[in-house]
């Protein structure tokens, strides 16, 4: 019999196994968590797409050249589920950035908690909301890029499934691509299951190396989706310029 999913998303959160999501990540750069969303609060999420009060910002990414689709930036408050999710997420992923600023010989400037971070970023400047909304329909994609908005940034991000692959749309795989040292880069393809989460690196990850530990620099994008309908929610942990 099946294991039935913790009550709320917080739980499914803390329920991850985060050691051996942190060992996908060392390999990765990126891992996909269990469920963390049922399908109705998927669907919760996803409609509030039209609500259109609930953002900051609209990005059209064709007139930018960022490929082709939408997405939106909620602006405060942020959506109870999306706030607790924020908050779950970030406790969960500290160590690993730690671990990897570590490595790298960078500082480590983030507190324990997600709420000191931000009044970090709000100090620094970073005053503007970046959990994201995206929509993607048949034709769309989005091109290789990174999620930085300012100086301060963390280093770990989370993109949640809010549709089904393979019934609501074709193709959509998420696209990791990592410049790897004296070497051709190296790309990792992800479907991502409804409900589930994807956690991967914001610019770059520590590799071995002959020297001890390097910098792979990472962006992601999305594949064209062939065909239906594709929302996914972006948890980003910094707040933007």
């Amino acid at each position: 019999m099946p294991t039935p999913m913790a009550v709320t998303p917080h739980e499914r959160v803390a329920g991850t196994d985060w050691a051996g999501l942190a060992e996908e990540m060392d390999a990765h750069g990126c891992a996909l968590t269990g469920p963390i969303l049922t399908g109705d609060e998927c669907r919760e999420i996803a409609g509030l797409y039209d609500e259109v009060s609930r953002f900051r910002s609209t990005i059209d990414m064709a007139r930018f050249r960022f490929g082709r689709g939408q997405y939106r930036y909620f602006d405060r408050p942020l959506p109870h589920l999306v706030e607790q999710l924020r908050q779950a997420f970030y406790p969960r992923l500290l160590p690993i950035a730690r671990d990897w600023a570590t490595r790298l010989g960078r500082p480590a400037p983030w507190p324990d908690s997600l709420d000191e971070w931000l009044a970090m970023c709000r100090a620094a400047g970073q005053t503007r909301p970046t959990p994201i909304l995206l929509r993607y329909r048949g034709g769309d994609w989005n091109a290789l890029h990174r999620d930085l908005y300012g100086d301060l940034v963390f280093p770990l991000q989370v993109v949640i499934g809010l549709d089904r692959p393979g019934t609501d749309y074709d193709g959509g795989e998420f696209l990791l691509v990592e410049q790897c040292p004296r070497a051709q880069s190296r790309g990792t393809v992800t479907l991502l299951p409804q409900g589930h989460g994807l956690v991967f690196t914001t610019r770059d990850r520590p590799v071995a190396s002959a020297r001890g530990w390097s910098a792979a620099p990472v962006r992601h994008g999305v594949s064209t989706v062939r065909r239906g309908l594709r929302h996914t929610l972006g948890l980003v942990f910094h707040d933007a310029v």
